[in-house]
């Protein structure tokens, strides 16, 4: 991705003005479905790399990469400042329609897809619950609907990380604040409040197609993640990788490349949304 590229946009949050740091990917493709790539919990526009760019080049559309606030050259967390357990509500209710919006993306006319890892995930889930008739599919690689022991420990052992070793100022070239982004994530995912956590009655309002996608050997959560979402969404299609961790779109690019292309030509954009399935 070429970092010459990012603009930044203002959106009023929360009470304070919040600058975005983002990115658009192929833009002169202006009548081509528009995919929105949403980071992981420690993640930033930078830390993607050439995924994004790769992946629209194969789907011939454009894309917009950002990140979150707390996060890469977005504003960072204000002084003091712990997220509760509902960040990630916020994301997908809040900053990500402000973003659009303050983008000049109408997002019912557009319908882009959203493109999700881990955390990132489950803010795509969220947000296409909540919006139905402004999504037109999801791709959520390693998302997250309930908190699992695996999950708590391997994040318990990234603060371990992050106090004992280089792990801070790796963050550092990829965020202006690292301690905003490692902080913000690690404490509430380690906070007790947290382990009741649970999105899986929310998504069972989701009517876009969903393809839901998780390594095997992921060291943060296991495959009952994606099964569940499958068990309560109904255009939900699994890819289950092999021989992959917490991140397929670095360990295995282009098999994730080809599923994500496949699924999202089976699922033409100006498609609606089909009606919310009713049960006796």
């Amino acid at each position: 991705m070429n970092l010459d590229t990012v603009e930044f946009a203002g959106i009023d949050w929360r009470g304070r003005r919040v600058r975005i740091e983002h990115a658009w990917l192929r833009r002169e493709r202006a009548d081509t479905p528009l995919v929105v790539f949403l980071h992981e919990g420690l993640g930033s526009l930078a830390m993607w790399k050439d995924f994004p760019a790769r992946l629209v080049d194969a789907l011939g559309c454009r894309g917009l990469v950002y990140s979150r606030p707390g996060y890469g050259r977005s504003t960072p967390r204000a002084a003091g400042e712990a997220w509760d357990p509902d960040f990630m509500h916020l994301q997908a209710h809040e900053v990500l329609p402000a973003l659009l919006q303050a983008l000049g993306i109408d997002a019912e006319e557009e319908r882009p897809w959203l493109f999700g890892h881990s955390d990132g995930g489950s803010i795509a889930l969220l947000y296409a619950a909540r919006f139905p008739e402004a999504i037109g599919g999801a791709v959520v690689v390693a998302p997250h609907i309930v908190v699992e022991d695996v999950s708590v420990a391997s994040i318990a052992k990234a603060r371990t990380a992050y106090e004992t070793t280089d792990l801070r100022g790796r963050l550092a070239k990829y965020h202006d604040d690292p301690d905003s982004a490692f902080r913000g994530w690690n404490d509430i995912w380690l906070d007790p409040r947290f382990r009741d956590w649970s999105i899986e009655r929310e998504i069972g309002a989701i009517r876009c197609p969903l393809l839901a996608v998780q390594g095997v050997d992921d060291e943060y959560g296991t495959l009952a993640q994606i099964r569940g979402i499958a068990r309560r969404v109904p255009r939900t299609e699994l890819l289950e990788l092999p021989a992959c961790g917490h991140s397929p779109h670095r360990d295995q690019p282009d098999a994730l490349i080809a599923a994500t292309v496949r699924f999202h030509g089976a699922h033409p954009v100006h498609n609606h949304p089909s009606p919310l399935p009713t049960h006796p």
